[in-house]
């Protein structure tokens, strides 16, 4: 009778992971134009949402890569066709090529390749690798988050006064007018977002509702590991790999931030108008 091959060790794979998504990211960067438009063909996909070329390019390379690296694994990417599959496999690895689509089209550096590989919907191992940056973050469950290979801590910030926090513009409008804090620069890729919190260059960050798990799911390992965390607006911890991967509200931001955003959230639910 065959035995089943050993489970796959994070830490193992790690290098493999990360490499291909340099090879990925140099595809992309190919095609990328600092401070202009790109020299990738770029259509519209239903919905609206931008795609490029590199995109697909991406996508199709890292397939081939990660699923030699681990057969076993389900599928769940922004550019491939959903797989209920996934729903009954343990391992999953879960892809965006470009977070960041419309910044790789006009010329900003602010994008990002993204892998992670979840086990039972955890996150286990994460790459969030920026060519332009050029900034790899990586991390795997319980041995901490690297940021171009140095460990990488978010900021002791416990109140919102001086906080540096990142969002869309409406949802950190509504914020203001209850609570002071220090608005940051806009960073297109939402995992660049969570990544920059685990490192300490901002301090928090909102998401608006509609996240996939592939937007999230690598950047959350990376911020959790330094000392962060993401949850939806009512405090709950995430879940990946559900049935329709998408997500609600999200507040990321160091630990010691994370009552004082829940607090200030509540009372911005509290104060707006109740529908009849």
């Amino acid at each position: 009778m065959m035995q089943s091959s050993p489970l796959p060790i994070a830490e193992d794979m790690l290098p493999a992971v990360e490499a291909s998504c340099r090879e990925a990211g140099q595809l992309a960067l190919d095609l990328f134009r600092p401070g202009a438009q790109t020299a990738a063909k770029t259509w519209s996909k239903a919905g609206g949402s931008p795609v490029t070329e590199a995109d697909i390019g991406v996508d199709t390379f890292l397939h081939v890569r990660l699923s030699a690296l681990l057969p076993d694994a389900a599928w769940l990417s922004e550019e491939t066709v959903d797989d209920a599959l996934r729903l009954s496999r343990r391992f999953v690895w879960v892809v965006d090529p470009i977070d960041g689509t419309r910044a790789f089209m006009t010329g900003s550096p602010d994008w990002a390749v993204c892998v992670a590989l979840l086990d039972e919907g955890r996150p286990i191992l994460g790459v969030v690798h920026a060519p332009a940056g050029p900034t790899t973050y990586t991390a795997i469950s319980g041995g901490g988050a690297m940021s171009n290979g140095r460990p990488i801590r978010t900021r002791a910030v416990d109140t919102l006064a001086g906080a540096r926090i990142a969002g869309p513009k409406p949802m950190l409008d509504a914020l203001a007018r209850l609570e002071s804090f220090i608005p940051a620069d806009k960073i297109p890729s939402l995992a660049l977002r969570l990544t920059r919190i685990a490192d300490g260059t901002i301090d928090a960050g909102l998401v608006s509702p509609d996240a996939r798990d592939w937007d999230l799911a690598a950047a959350d390992l990376v911020l959790s590991e330094a000392g962060g965390q993401v949850t939806t607006g009512e405090g709950e911890a995430m879940r990946y790999n559900r049935e329709v991967p998408m997500h609600g509200m999200l507040v990321a931001s160091g630990s010691s931030l994370v009552t004082p955003l829940a607090q200030a959230l509540r009372r911005l639910r509290e104060s707006q108008p109740q529908r009849s």
